[in-house]
């Protein structure tokens, strides 16, 4: 149950009730925007709602009076132990400590299942993430894209969504030429041919060394004295399908899978680019013109010609964009229209491109191309990702000797394993800077976020083992506890309290699926394992407190049916997030 949808159907049932009595129609009235939430601060209460706020206006009358109005119609109400009218007009509702326990059965039923919603109703969603260029081994700068991405599509369709994960293979430009180039010098290595310093504007790493020598292997020297033309495009497809070997094995080892690799020459090689930018102008989209000079340069750095433009000002954009480069060969951004329409012709109604920081200005233009393929009926989100400043105990981590140039996803995956890799990239919002200091997050503290959740996960465990220790005819599974715990033994405030923010978690996966912000799941766990291990300390200090009561076989079980109910949304939530509940730590 998501409490906070059950209590705005019990508000709205109410208003609808005062409405008629003050002669108005409820539908009339703008219910759909009363909203039941977590107050502020949890010294209020457990739920608060703005009814009285929103209907101010429409009714005529103080938000206090109707605050006032509203307590009424809910008092009396078993599952609401108290009520409170405060501020300029919100109404605070307590919960009873009954109705709590009473949904602790259901979290312990549904386990891992718990919190899933049905708000996406099986709309299919496209998220397009990582999509790194495929001229060499995946560095960290694409891990933090590659988790937000693949953490979103669980938490999708943990809300109810028909989630598609894709991949972009930008294999027709520029830096595939220069990677073959690349590939040919290293062949020519391998053929025995000194090649002193790989020259500017070559790829430098030694990932292209095996590459090099399986051309000799496979081709002998058949190309070493043979002119660019004849190699060239041999050359281009098989290091684009070595490097996208490379690239699969890389998410594999951060568990990363997608279900599509989509080519962006095959893209031009269908005729879909010069068919979509004709679909376009039919509909007086495109035409040719003149655009202003880009802000900030110098009229003689800018020389005006006429353009094939697209029309993004018409869809919010703040110039129109142009098509085709001065050779007559389409633009990137002609391309990309191309791509989007190809997802929206497979039936996706939600797009999300999770993209490097560096394309803020990449935002609007797609926004406006998606907004005119589809008429504005298809939703389009970028999510934009920042760097990740690698450091070891503070000081900047140096350069990769295999890539030449960066720190690969592989070594950091190799040093402190996949689970802290994906928790630590979702411990702030994709668009803050984050720092990842190896030292850091290999401590056992409250400090480094993935051991702390981990370590509640792992306390739960010890607690069951402990438990069939002093009871070892007890069933302890969840589904058991459910059934013969008796949870009215759960009267501390701290285990009510645990029972509330385990109640917060089906909203909360709403929530972040809506906004698109799957850190808040990060978050969320980070709490709910802080105030699980302050319930655990207080066994330190005081023995009647501890989950486990020698002797008291009903109070263990009620205790552990609890402890149960923690690990099952630990486990949840660690399952969109894409890391692994510990049952110990070692």
């Amino acid at each position: 149950m998501n409490i906070f949808s059950h209590f705005e159907t019990i508000v709205r049932q109410a208003l609808e009730r005062l409405a008629e009595r003050e002669g108005r129609k409820a539908a009339d009235l703008p219910l759909a925007a009363v909203k039941v939430e977590p107050p502020r601060e949890r010294a209020h209460g457990d739920l608060a709602t703005n009814a009285a706020l929103v209907l101010a206006r429409p009714l005529k009358r103080k938000p206090r009076e109707i605050a006032e109005l509203l307590a009424d119609e809910l008092h009396g109400l078993p599952e609401i132990a108290a009520i409170e009218v405060a501020g300029p007009g919100f109404v605070n509702l307590r919960l009873a400590s009954d109705f709590l326990r009473d949904r602790l059965p259901e979290i312990l039923r549904e386990g891992t299942g718990y919190g899933a919603s049905i708000i996406g109703g099986g709309e299919k969603v496209n998220i397009e993430y990582v999509s790194a260029n495929p001229t060499g081994p995946m560095h960290v700068g694409h891990v933090r894209g590659a988790v937000v991405g693949d953490a979103l599509a669980n938490l999708l369709e943990k809300a109810g969504y028909a989630v598609h994960r894709e991949y972009y293979i930008n294999d027709a430009g520029g830096q595939i030429t220069t990677l073959a180039r690349s590939v040919h010098l290293r062949y020519r290595e391998a053929c025995g041919e000194p090649i002193g310093e790989i020259p500017p504007g070559l790829y430098p790493g030694d990932y292209l060394i095996p590459l090099g020598k399986e051309l000799a292997r496979i081709h002998g020297r058949a190309w070493l004295n043979a002119p660019e033309e004849v190699w060239l495009e041999p050359i281009r497809e098989f290091a684009v399908e070595r490097m996208m070997e490379m690239i699969r094995d890389d998410l594999a080892a951060l568990g990363v899978h997608h279900e599509t690799f989509f080519s962006e020459r095959e893209l031009h090689r269908s005729g879909r680019v010069e068919r979509t930018i004709a679909q376009l102008a039919e509909r007086g989209l495109v035409y040719r013109g003149v655009l202003e000079p880009p802000k900030g340069k110098r009229p003689d750095d800018w020389e005006p010609r006429e353009q094939l433009l697209f029309r993004a000002t018409a869809f919010g954009d703040d110039v129109d964009r142009p098509l085709q480069k001065s050779d007559g060969s389409y633009t990137y951004f002609a391309a990309d229209i191309a791509y989007h329409a190809d997802k929206i012709a497979r039936g996706f109604t939600q797009l999300i491109d999770v993209l490097g920081a560096d394309h803020g200005g990449y935002v609007k233009r797609m926004t406006a191309a998606v907004r005119a393929l589809s008429d504005d009926q298809v939703r389009f989100d970028a999510l934009l990702c920042q760097m990740v400043r690698l450091l070891r105990g503070g000081e900047p981590v140096k350069m990769s000797k295999r890539s030449g140039t960066f720190v690969t996803l592989r070594e950091v995956v190799d040093e402190v394993g996949r689970d802290v890799v994906r928790f630590i990239m979702l411990t702030r919002k994709n668009d803050a800077q984050l720092d990842f200091d190896f030292e850091k997050v290999k401590e056992q503290t409250k400090d480094n976020p993935v051991f702390y959740v981990q370590y509640a996960h792992a306390r739960s465990f010890s607690a069951r083992r402990k438990a069939a220790e002093h009871f070892p005819d007890l069933d302890l599974r969840p589904r058991a506890l459910a059934q013969r715990a008796d949870l009215r033994l759960l009267d501390r405030p701290e285990e009510l309290a645990l029972i509330r923010r385990l109640l917060e978690w089906p909203r909360l996966v709403e929530q972040a699926a809506r906004e698109r912000e799957p850190h808040r799941v990060a978050f969320y766990l980070y709490d709910l394992a802080a105030e699980f291990h302050a319930l655990w300390n207080l066994g330190n200090d005081d023995p009647e407190a501890r989950f486990v009561q020698p002797g008291k076989r009903d109070l263990t079980l009620a205790r552990l049916a609890l402890v149960a109910g923690v690990a099952g949304v630990i486990a949840s939530g660690l399952a969109i997030l894409g890391v692994t509940p510990r049952e110990e730590m070692r």
